[in-house]
């Protein structure tokens, strides 16, 4: 369950980070946390091809891969209360930072795991 948690994340934070690369600046230190989380997704889908059977894991990126773009397209488009937005994409970008720090978390914690039982 960690890990399709973990799959969906990132792809959540690959399409915000997308989004944030066409409308804002890249800073630098912005530009180290999408390497550093770009490593962490790299290891998520490594993990998902050695341990996940195939027919469980292809579906689910299709599915997840969805629903973050739908997502985003949605907080892109707005959602209003009274006129007002409740939620703006440049305020899902303050989020970068937990995104990043969840993902990096539940990429160890699948390869702990996975290494501490072998």
């Amino acid at each position: 369950m960690l890990f399709y948690l973990a799959l969906f994340l990132a792809f959540l934070y690959f399409k915000i980070a997308r989004v944030h690369k066409k409308e804002e600046i890249l800073t630098r230190s912005i530009k180290l946390l999408h390497i550093l989380t770009g490593a962490a997704i790299a290891a998520i889908l490594v993990y998902g091809t050695l341990y996940i059977e195939w027919y469980f894991f292809v579906p689910f990126i299709f599915i997840f891969a969805t629903m973050a773009s739908l997502m985003v397209t949605t907080i892109q488009l707005g959602i209003f209360v009274d006129g007002k937005p409740l939620l703006g994409i440049s305020r899902v970008y303050t989020f970068f930072p937990l995104f990043s720090v969840s993902i990096l978390f539940f990429s160890s914690l699948l390869w702990i795991s996975k290494i501490s039982f072998i």
